[in-house]
């Protein structure tokens, strides 16, 4: 689909071509992964498990694992933003015109401090979200393997399925996405990423 996740590869081919630009401390790998969905979900024969089983069998130091997870579909409608707890609507926008960083409650310094980056440079609304990993879409991408190897990682979502009712639709078209605040979540990963560099 557009959203799920043509959006976020396409925003990582995008960083790429940003992070070219600038040198940084610290060494970078962009990864695109295979097989997220089921049957291999939530198996070691996802994508994102094997590379984070090999960063963890060969000791390296992770600092943050960021995973672009649908960062296309926007809405301005009232109530267009759903939540997997109807307690959160008191929390957070019930618009969906915003970028989420979410993750886990235990990486909540990490999360906090790429949302705070990301919200010091676009003027696109950046929300922070730890929350436990038990609510219901939390740990539905790769960041989770990560977590699982005991590295921080946190996700960078238009919030899937609980905004773009077209989640694994074939609705889900290029045209229903919006490039200019698509753009701004790219800008805005990579220029939080020199922050904390």
């Amino acid at each position: 689909g557009a959203d799920d996740n043509a959006s976020a590869v396409a925003g990582l081919l995008e960083l790429a071509r940003l992070l070219k630009k600038k040198p940084l401390k610290h060494t970078i790998e962009l990864a695109a992964y295979c097989t997220e969905e089921p049957p291999y979900f939530a198996t070691e024969d996802m994508g994102s498990m094997r590379h984070a089983l090999a960063l963890r069998e060969k000791g390296v130091d992770v600092i943050a694992m960021i995973s672009l997870e649908m960062i296309g579909y926007f809405s301005d409608e009232p109530n267009s933003q759903g939540y997997p707890l109807s307690a959160l609507e008191y929390i957070y926008p019930t618009t969906g015109n915003f970028i989420g960083v979410l993750g886990i409650l235990q990486d909540w310094r990490c999360i906090g401090k790429m949302a705070w980056a990301m919200g010091r440079t676009t003027d696109l609304p950046v929300y922070f979200a730890p929350i436990p990993a038990l609510i219901p879409g939390t740990l539905l991408s790769d960041h989770r393997c990560f977590i699982e190897q005991g590295f921080p990682a946190m996700m960078v979502s238009d919030l899937a399925f609980y905004r773009n009712k077209a989640y694994h639709e074939p609705e889900d078209t290029a045209d229903r996405l919006d490039y200019k605040r698509m753009a701004k979540v790219v800008v805005g990963v990579y220029k939080a990423i020199q922050i904390l560099d």
